[in-house]
């Protein structure tokens, strides 16, 4: 009897061991974290931009008017969308009247600077040719004159040597006496030629002086251009007038810049500037350093506008690095013809399969701690109530990676290893944990 008892509690206290001990586990195994694992897959790193951008206009063109002119209405706005021929702004006529008068009498004044200019020339011209017919007389009247003398000094030679045929009977000084008149008589005739020889150089240098040709003088030629130019502005300005001051569309686009208000006079340079319809829309997207990694000039991308329930398989037309968002990129993908309108929003999407890695993991299961990476793995050991699992940390070098997938390279890691990629409870390298299999 004694030993039965003795029998019966020796197992009632097991059992309350028992429970004592399975109370003490159950509530042990509630304090710690409980993690799930993941193993090494092989996987594809795909990359995929996506880019929120803005339609802009393909090309725009300036609206300009006459300089100097003063608005008095504008009839547009940034954004409209005008027609060729629609009116764009308008000029104030009483002002524009103004111009044109003060034009016409500036051209009036040069007018007359180049009528006195022509003048003057025909003055020149006709004194000049009077010039030149005195010349000539004189040289004709120099000419009779000088073959006069040479006439004359001829005869007395021509005297003087019938006086010496004939000296019979003359004494020696009366025959020296002829000989030296007709000597003398040589030397008039010589010298009557050599004096119409000069004389009749200088008619002839004073007649070549009168017709050597003047200075040019450009004056008139430059005042007859001024005219001429002067003329066809003011054309221009009247053609202004005529129209009722209206400054019109070219053609067709959107309104994307406006320069001049009402009261401004109009500028040298554009007035406006207006989208040109024939050439077409642009897709702008800004890029950063990461997605640039992905995309490029001529890369093949997909398109998607706001409103449109397809996208468009484009190309990247242009590439370069934004001047006014240092570190990014721009990129334009020109539109289809008709497609798109400025301000209209749209989305780039590219996706790149990439290389086909061995061991891949969640980017979630990494961390990285002062430039170095790791995972942590679950491990198994003995324990104060058994086998248990606990948490190690294994290095890891991050080859290539996306927002699913991050191909891995570690020394101690393989195809067994648990990696731990989630908990309920935070933990540390060496904790005991539980294992969600």
């Amino acid at each position: 009897m004694i030993k039965k008892k003795i029998l019966v509690g020796f197992v009632l206290f097991m059992g309350f061991m028992w429970f004592c001990t399975l109370i003490s586990k159950s509530i042990y195994a509630t304090t710690i974290p409980m993690v799930s694992t993941v193993f090494l897959e092989e996987k594809y790193i795909e990359h995929k931009v996506e880019a929120e951008g803005i339609v802009i206009e393909g090309g725009k063109q300036a609206v300009t008017a006459l300089k100097g002119l003063r608005v008095k209405a504008l009839m547009v706005h940034v954004g409209d969308r005008v027609e060729e021929g629609d009116v764009l702004f308008q000029v104030d006529l009483e002002d524009l009247w103004e111009i044109i008068k003060e034009k016409q009498t500036e051209i009036n004044k040069v007018q007359l600077q180049a009528n006195a200019l022509s003048e003057n020339q025909e003055l020149a011209r006709q004194r000049k040719e009077i010039e030149e017919a005195r010349a000539r007389e004189d040289y004709d009247t120099t000419a009779r004159q000088k073959d006069t003398d040479i006439g004359r000094a001829a005869d007395v030679y021509a005297r003087a040597a019938e006086d010496l045929e004939d000296t019979d009977g003359m004494s020696e000084e009366e025959r020296q006496a002829l000989l030296d008149a007709l000597q003398s008589a040589a030397y008039g005739e010589a010298d009557a030629k050599r004096e119409r020889d000069g004389a009749m150089k200088e008619a002839q240098r004073n007649i070549e002086d009168i017709l050597f040709p003047e200075d040019k003088d450009a004056s008139l030629p430059i005042a007859q251009t001024n005219i001429a130019q002067m003329k066809s502005e003011l054309s221009l300005y009247q053609e202004m007038y005529d129209s009722q001051g209206y400054v019109t569309a070219r053609a067709a686009g959107m309104i994307t810049d406006i320069y001049v208000d009402v009261g401004d006079r109009v500028p040298d340079a554009a007035a406006m500037m207006m989208t040109d319809d024939s050439l077409p829309c642009q897709l702008k997207v800004i890029l950063d350093q990461e997605q640039k990694k992905y995309i490029g000039f001529g890369d093949e991308v997909t398109v998607k506008l706001d409103g449109k329930s397809r996208g468009m398989d484009m190309t990247i037309d242009y590439f370069s690095e934004s001047k006014s968002i240092p570190g990014s990129f721009e990129t334009f993908i020109n539109l289809p013809e008709d497609t798109g309108i400025p301000g209209l929003s749209g989305t780039l999407t590219r996706s790149e399969k990439g290389e086909k890695y061995q061991s891949c993991v969640s980017p979630s299961a990494i961390y990285t701690e002062n430039g170095r990476s790791y995972v942590y793995v679950l491990k198994e050991r003995e324990g104060i109530l058994g086998p248990e699992y606990y948490v190690e940390e294994a290095t890891v070098r991050i080859l290539d990676q996306n927002e699913n997938w991050a191909a891995i390279e570690s020394a101690v890691l393989n195809s067994e290893s648990k990696i731990i990629l989630s908990a309920d409870k935070e933990f540390k390298k060496g904790d005991t944990v539980r294992w969600s299999e």
